[in-house]
């Protein structure tokens, strides 16, 4: 069965399925210029680590396409395109897929071939690089995921040496699906091939307050992909694990991460920190999917990770279609509704980070990161090229 698509794109244009419209309305936005992309990423519309950087690369894109650069000279352009990166790298800033990408994104504008070009040829091989190289950002994100999927499935089957005869069940946080990536997804991706490959029994997911992204978007996924699933509430989840986790054979809680950093510390979405406390209690297994973009090996432990706070109403307030009377849901018609005494004072991080004593693996597209016997995380080997740059070059 086809997956959903968050981001549809062809050169020039870009659409956004607005995700606060999920699940009962199917709605793309046309996202046309960096503006349109900030405030896209900044209200949540779009969400998830790989996509934000996805939508932020291609509607500058789509910005330069259309013509939205004077600027004549290589040197003038290059400022152009860098401040409105910069602009971007501000809807997000926790999300390091973001920050990664605009660094690749500054350096092919940079490696563009312009010796011996004059204006307009210099100028427009420096917009054809970008755009080729935001385009090559969409199109190794599918291929990132497919990847992440096979060696998280692989790991847990031979961790449990689960079969189609004996499957395992997981627990998932927030949504890492086709929703907040290009496709498959991250931690759903996984979730996706134990599915493919007969070795899930079930998936449980959580709310994912205070935003809802596992109650309105992957519980969406599960239910349009005829996955086997059940939605439980936050607080929930150490009840799961005390009565369902021998019969049920719940072996997983597998997250994604917006930010990995060098020591395996990972910021993820609120609540994350909590299932790992939980998961290691109860001896289950705590992964994390992350594509090498989203680790950080310039940031040492998770105390150097930058927590978004957002606005209190997100906690006091809520939106939703309305149910008529006779119990049916009437997807044409949304209120917003409160449900806390709006003069609470309210603490809001978006994020938490889970230290990596409590993690079990951290699943990249180039393979599963273990720790090893000194119970440090190593990263050299999924991506030696960075470690060599960053981490051995200050050794």
């Amino acid at each position: 069965m086809a997956t959903l698509e968050a981001i549809k794109y062809s050169r020039g244009k870009l659409l956004v399925l607005d995700q606060l419209r999920l699940p009962h309305e199917h709605h793309y936005d046309e996202i046309s210029t960096a503006e349109e992309a900030f405030d896209c990423i900044r209200s949540m519309r779009v969400r998830g680590a790989p996509a934000i950087a996805i939508v932020a690369a291609l509607a500058h894109a789509v910005e330069l396409h259309n013509g939205s650069c004077t600027a004549n000279t290589p040197e003038e352009i290059i400022t152009h395109i860098d401040s409105r990166l910069d602009y971007l790298k501000e809807s997000r800033p926790t999300a390091v897929d973001l920050s990664n990408a605009i660094n690749l994104l500054k350096s092919a504008v940079r490696a563009a071939q312009i010796e011996g070009k004059k204006h307009p040829e210099a100028r427009d091989a420096i917009l054809s690089a970008y755009i080729t190289a935001a385009e090559r950002i969409l199109e190794r994100d599918l291929k990132t995921n497919k990847a992440i999927g096979a060696f998280g499935a692989s790991w847990l089957q031979q961790q449990y040496d689960a079969t189609s005869e004996r499957p395992i069940s997981v627990l998932t946080h927030c949504n890492t699906g086709s929703l907040a990536t290009s496709g498959h997804g991250t931690a759903l991706g996984i979730i996706r091939s134990l599915h493919e490959n007969g070795l899930l029994k079930h998936a449980y997911c959580t709310e994912t307050r205070p935003y809802n992204q596992g109650s309105r978007l992957t519980s969406f996924e599960l239910v349009f992909e005829g996955i086997p699933s059940t939605l439980i509430t936050d607080s929930m989840a150490g009840a799961l694990f005390n009565l369902h986790r021998k019969h049920m054979n719940i072996g997983a809680v597998i997250v994604g991460a917006d930010r990995v950093v060098r020591n395996g510390d990972t910021a993820n979405k609120i609540g994350t920190y909590s299932l790992a406390v939980l998961a290691r209690h109860h001896g289950v297994k705590f992964v994390v999917a992350a594509p090498t973009t989203s680790i950080d090996l310039e940031t040492e432990t998770g105390k150097g990770i930058k927590i978004e706070e957002r606005k209190a109403e997100e906690l006091t307030q809520i939106s939703g279609a309305v149910v008529n009377a006779d119990g049916s849901v009437d997807t044409k018609r949304s209120v917003r509704v409160a449900i806390a005494d709006q003069r609470i004072g309210v603490w809001n991080p978006a994020f938490d980070v889970t230290p990596n004593e409590l993690i079990d693996a951290i699943v990249t597209e180039k393979g599963t990161v273990v720790k090893g016997a000194d119970g440090k995380f190593d990263f050299r080997d999924v991506m030696p090229e960075r470690w060599a740059a960053i981490v051995d070059s200050k050794a």
